[in-house]
């Protein structure tokens, strides 16, 4: 199903290891951070193709991280993805407008998950 580096940034650990197992086992590198300063570190550092961005991390909220990715030229073509447990009305477009490319809702449907990173993968590749 999947190839390619995808970064988790996900402060809750069981969310972590379950986002980490389920992609693992499809065939996806994994890299995880547990705040949003080591997720933008990474990002710079090893240029992932997507990142699942749970919207409430300590340090760099979601919200300006997918910001600060967007506007720097080094990372605005990875696709950002919000893995959120933000699911009031307005929370979807408010995700897209700081710059995630979809929406994945918490908790996890986990008989599709994989199906739908990678169809969002699919849809948004920028080849280099």
């Amino acid at each position: 199903m999947g190839n390619g580096r995808i970064l988790v940034v996900e402060d809750d650990e069981d969310n972590l290891e379950l986002v980490c197992f389920l992609l693992g086992q499809a065939g996806y590198d994994m890299l995880q951070a547990r705040d949003g300063r080591h997720g933008l570190e990474l990002a710079h550092n090893h240029h992932p193709e997507m990142i699942l961005l749970d919207m409430s991390i300590p340090e760099i909220d979601g919200w300006q991280l997918a910001r600060q990715l967007k506007d720097s030229v080094e990372t605005q073509n990875i696709i950002i993805v919000a893995l959120t447990g933000h699911t009031a009305p307005g929370d979807r477009k408010r995700a897209l407008a700081a710059g995630c490319d979809g929406y994945i809702s918490k908790p996890l449907d986990i008989p599709s998950f994989c199906t739908q990173v990678t169809e969002l993968m699919e849809k948004y590749h920028k080849p280099a």
